[in-house]
């Protein structure tokens, strides 16, 4: 199994109580952190502007940002989003931005893309917040643009939402254009979501990597339908590498465990959350796939990854401060799982 880790940026009321000066040293020394220790093969970060899972005034830091920050500081890790919003950016814009990033890395970049969601962060930048059906016909259009401008240097489409008439992109991406006999056709792109009707289709249309659903239940259907899509278009089903996300909150006992869901909220009532919200939130994160001891959350991963799931990216919502549960997964699940 690979590994990817979310740096806090804010969005999830991660960096509470550390000054704005100080932040970036938070996220740098845990980039760097996790660039050492090739247990990790990825860094993530989320594409959102407001916190979650309300609006407040603690940091949010931007990802692209980050992405172009992160590609000058580190050497090996790749670099993703989970995941840009299509409608954010014009996608000629962020194809070039992505270009950009990955000349910069040295060819680490991955593409995360969706829909979008947050209509608060929608609506407060003046986005509007069209209906899931628009929404999805953008990333569809998006993806295409970002195809054209990263394989030829130029994109040119006649579209619903979007119209380009021969958008330059040079330099391109080094990946599938500097490495010969590489088999990426650009910047590998991630569509996530489980919508099945359509986020699905696109994402066997054009995905090499999709995310969704990591509960052992919903990761078999979300599969399921993955594959029917596939079949439908003459894709291999086996080229798509399925990843989840893992909230993970590890302690060698339950003891420890509930010391760690403790704090998390904490946190949150510090960031500004009602008590009524914060416990909704530890309601939901109690109940996650990776969250346990070790050996709980080894069990659960071998189950998902014997369903396909070659790939979770996780997230820690102490992070910030404290490193040691990061620490204990490297030590006691990373290892069993091949990471």
């Amino acid at each position: 199994m690979r590994f990817g880790l979310f740096v806090p940026q804010g969005w999830r009321l991660d960096l509470v109580g550390i000054a704005p000066e100080q932040q970036w040293g938070v996220m740098l020394d845990l980039a760097q952190r996790a660039d050492a220790e090739e247990g990790w093969e990825s860094l993530w970060v989320y594409d959102h502007f407001h916190t979650t899972p309300e609006p407040t005034q603690e940091a949010t830091h931007e990802a692209w940002t980050l992405m172009a920050a992160f590609a000058a500081v580190t050497g090996r890790v790749r670099l993703g989003q989970m995941c840009t919003c299509m409608s954010y950016r014009e996608p000629t814009y962020l194809a070039k931005v992505a270009a950009t990033v990955d000349v910069i890395s040295g060819g680490r970049v991955e593409m995360g893309i969706g829909a979008g969601w947050y209509e608060h962060e929608w609506r407060a930048y003046g986005y509007g917040f069209p209906g899931a059906g628009e929404r999805l016909a953008r990333l569809r259009e998006g993806v295409e643009i970002f195809r054209q401008m990263w394989t030829t240097g130029s994109a040119t489409l006649d579209g619903e939402h979007y119209q380009v008439d021969g958008a330059l992109c040079w330099p391109r991406p080094l990946q599938g254009t500097a490495f010969p006999g590489s088999e990426r056709n650009g910047i590998p792109v991630w569509v996530a979501g489980g919508g099945e009707r359509k986020t699905l289709r696109i994402a066997a249309e054009h995905a090499d990597y999709t995310n969704f659903d990591g509960s052992p239940e919903g990761f078999a259907h979300k599969s399921q339908v993955l594959r029917g899509h596939c079949e439908d278009l003459g894709r291999d089903f086996g080229s798509i590498v399925r990843s989840a996300n893992y909230n993970v909150v590890i302690g060698r006992d339950e003891a420890e465990v509930a010391d760690r869901l403790a704090g998390i909220k904490d946190r949150m009532l510090r960031g500004g959350l009602t008590e009524d919200a914060a416990e909704q939130q530890m309601q939901s994160l109690r109940r996650q796939p990776a969250v346990g001891t070790p050996e709980q959350i080894v069990e659960t991963l071998r189950g998902l990854e014997a369903a396909g799931m070659t790939y979770a990216i996780t997230y820690w919502a102490e992070a910030a401060y404290d490193t040691s549960g990061i620490e204990l997964f490297e030590d006691e699940v990373m290892p069993e799982l091949g990471g």
